[in-house]
């Protein structure tokens, strides 16, 4: 079975970002965000997601 989403999930896991932290800055319930994940998402949803894991690796003073 392949894994959608399998960059945001990794970028994510490096990052030490949870997802509920993305879903969180999404303004979207977790269990909305892992179900969202399930479907590849557009490459302009991914940057979004990306941008987001970055603000939350500065704000966590993980830059």
């Amino acid at each position: 079975m392949k894994i959608t989403n399998i960059d945001i999930r990794k970028k994510a896991e490096s990052s030490e970002v949870k997802l509920w932290q993305i879903a969180e800055k999404l303004g979207i319930n977790d269990g909305n965000f892992s179900r969202k994940l399930r479907k590849e998402l557009s490459k302009s949803e991914k940057q979004k997601i990306f941008n987001i894991i970055e603000q939350i690796k500065v704000d966590n003073g993980r830059s």
